[in-house]
């Protein structure tokens, strides 16, 4: 990962407008096209901007777009509403002039957070800024199963779906992991000098191709509601819904809490799973 916001920047458009065809955007391919995307010129009068100020945008060069610029280049590349807010987010971090190194508190979980999941009838995760696994109640630690006695460190949701077993506990791992990636890459925008996130990032691109070639891709999902499948050992295939809730005051760690639809074959199975756990 590039700890330069404008590299950043940078990358996420090249992407983008090279996966763009001319026709999605009303425009002649032409016989003798030797690229797929869109050219830079092309996208760069779809936006109305300068072919020299774009270029430079993907140069990583100090170029300081305007909110009206961005929303351009968003409509001109027909970016989702998530999308849009990840190119704002990018773009407002190369704006931000480099800081010189500062000190980070670690990632802390409030004791009153605690006492509500541990209370909670539902699996429930206290994450992280970059999706590291800070605390969970015992239906939470059912479904994570031996993976909450790795190391502190190493208990990352990727690092979970990133594992070879991963594919036997969860039916979607391949669109999990997409998803979560996606996750991460949001997270990471606000602050990409983070030493977490560079951390992160540079070790799971050294231990995984498949991270590798998603993380280049650039895409960008809200961490903030989806769905999983997990087959647990003790009562089989789980279909759940997952909700991250912010905690109150903290910019950090955020309550996940995974629930089934009321009187569905899942939510039975929860429940024969808490019983086994000997909880409410």
């Amino acid at each position: 990962m590039s700890d330069d916001p404008r590299r950043e920047l940078a990358d996420f458009l090249r992407t983008r407008r090279t996966r763009l065809r001319p026709q999605d955007v009303g425009l002649e391919p032409g016989p003798r096209r030797r690229v797929a995307g869109l050219r830079r010129e092309e996208l760069a009068l779809l936006a109305g901007v300068s072919s020299d100020y774009y270029q430079r945008m993907e140069q990583g060069r100090d170029v300081r777009p305007s909110e009206q610029v961005l929303d351009a280049l968003a409509r001109a590349l027909n970016f989702s509403a998530e999308e849009t807010r990840h190119l704002h987010s990018l773009a407002a971090a190369a704006r931000t002039p480099v800081r010189l190194s500062r000190s980070y508190e670690p990632e802390s979980v409030p004791d009153t957070t605690l006492r509500v999941m541990r209370g909670m009838t539902s699996p429930a995760l206290v994450v992280g800024r970059f999706l590291d696994v800070l605390a969970w109640n015992p239906l939470g630690g059912a479904l994570l199963g031996e993976f909450i006695r790795q190391p502190q460190r190493e208990r990352n949701l990727l690092a979970l779906f990133l594992r070879p077993e991963a594919d036997r506990s969860c039916p979607n791992r391949a669109a999990t992991v997409a998803e979560v990636i996606g996750m991460l890459r949001t997270q990471i925008a606000a602050d990409p000098g983070h030493p977490r996130a560079v951390e992160l990032v540079g070790e799971l691109a050294l231990r995984s191709d498949e991270f590798a070639a998603l993380w280049a891709l650039h895409d960008v999902a809200e961490p903030t509601r989806g769905h999983m499948s997990i087959d647990h050992h003790q009562v089989g295939e789980l279909n759940l819904d997952w909700d991250v809730y912010p905690i109150p005051g903290n910019l950090g760690p955020a309550l996940m809490v995974c629930t089934a639809a009321e009187g569905s074959p899942d939510a039975a199975r929860l429940r024969v799973l808490a019983d086994l756990l000997g909880t409410p």
